[in-house]
């Protein structure tokens, strides 16, 4: 029986350890070229006068109204821009003080020409607009990446609007 309890337990003993072992490699390559965009906003159509010691008119056809004030006929648009209407102004008492100021801004008409080629990267036609805000793009020239499963990566740089990353990963896990 002594011999069953020591065979037993050498046996005991000597069994192989268990143990998980986890061992990860991560590779990847990304590159990425802006895109062209274009984007453009219409301004409106203003007009203002002030003024003291002046006296404004408005002469449409033959007939002068006086105290009128023109600025913009929003019944007659085109491409949605108003006319403008002429004001006269004239100093109400001569050899007196007057001030007087007036501003006007005409609007955008509606436009089509904006369009960006995808293929080149590049805007053909700008549109007209007050504010207007453009961008080619990026240009692919010699822009590549490569990750092999031997641990080397590489990266060639490309044209203006480009980026790369490269991204190598390793993890072990003895549990």
């Amino acid at each position: 029986m002594t011999r069953t309890l020591l065979v037993l337990g050498i046996t005991l003993l000597a069994a192989p350890a268990h143990a998980d072992i986890n061992h990860v490699l991560t590779q990847s390559a990304q590159i990425s070229i802006d895109q062209a965009y274009s984007s453009a906003k219409r301004i409106g159509s203003t007009y203002s006068a002030s003024g003291s010691n002046v006296t404004p008119s408005v002469t449409s056809g033959s007939t002068t109204t006086s105290g009128a004030i023109g600025g913009l006929n929003l019944g007659s648009l085109t491409s949605g821009v108003p006319a403008m209407v002429d004001t006269n102004y004239a100093v109400t008492t001569a050899g007196s003080a007057f001030s007087f100021s007036e501003s006007a801004v005409i609007g955008d008409t509606i436009s089509s020409a904006t369009e960006v080629t995808a293929t080149t990267g590049t805007v053909d036609d700008l549109p007209t607009y007050g504010e207007v805000v453009t961008g080619s793009g990026g240009v692919k020239s010699t822009l590549a990446a490569t990750a092999l499963s031997s641990g080397i990566m590489s990266i060639t740089a490309g044209g203006a609007g480009t980026s790369a990353i490269l991204s190598n990963k390793m993890s072990l896990e003895i549990d």
